[in-house]
């Protein structure tokens, strides 16, 4: 099947003392496999928001989601939960890894809910090969760079063969030259993959990278 992903007119309310908080208002997005889209905007404005609602994490207030044809919010909570970790991966701009796991570990975590170690060791070597780690396997991440540990997040994210890679400030702690260094990496992995990627940044030269670029204005999406 091949992978899609589309938000239709996604709206996202916050109940606060002083009533409602109206974040998305009609925010849309539609991509299919191998498509890029770079999300900006000011801090504050929806753009995580918009990010954690793709990936299941947040349910919206109003509008619909699919992701494979599917809308995962009429999902029971462990359905769901089994879905976001087989279609979805994440990179964050804090990397999330396990202090006290190895980089090998820490890429096959998405794998143990799935129970297939077994090929995932393989897949996660392979993985890190491509992002240049090979002879960091048994490393912790304290022995790592930034941009080191921010690869380590990449391949942990395309472990399972996601449909859907979603990137929250993906260079936002590293250095011109990393960034550049990661950003590279992260867009060579997805061709190869053929995923759709999302990207929140607050970076022109990340989102100049990407096909699509838009910018969150109002609660909905503009194209930049």
């Amino acid at each position: 099947m091949t992978a899609t992903l589309h938000a239709n007119a996604l709206v996202k309310d916050y109940p606060t003392a002083r009533g409602s908080l109206s974040v998305l208002r009609g925010a849309s997005l539609t991509l299919n496999a191998g498509e890029t889209a770079a999300i900006m905007g000011p801090s504050g404005c929806g753009k995580s928001t918009f990010l954690n609602i793709l990936g299941t994490l947040e349910n919206p207030t109003g509008g619909e989601l699919t992701i494979d044809h599917c809308n995962p919010f009429t999902f029971l909570e462990p359905d769901l939960a089994r879905f976001r970790n087989r279609r979805i991966g994440f990179i964050f701009q804090d990397h999330h890894l396990l202090p006290h796991c190895s980089v090998l570990e820490n890429v096959l975590i998405p794998t143990l809910a799935e129970k297939q170690t077994g090929n995932g060791v393989a897949r996660a070597q392979d993985l890190l090969d491509r992002v240049g780690l090979s002879d960091r396997l048994d490393h912790r991440p304290a022995e790592l760079s930034g941009g080191e540990r921010q690869r380590v997040a990449i391949a942990r994210a395309m472990i399972n063969g996601p449909a859907v890679v979603l990137a929250d400030e993906p260079t936002g702690n590293l250095d011109r030259n990393t960034a550049e260094s990661v950003t590279e990496l992260l867009l060579d992995l997805h061709r190869s993959e053929s995923t759709i990627l999302v990207v929140v940044t607050h970076s022109t030269a990340l989102a100049s990278r990407f096909e699509r670029q838009y910018e969150l204005q109002d609660g909905t999406l503009c194209t930049r």
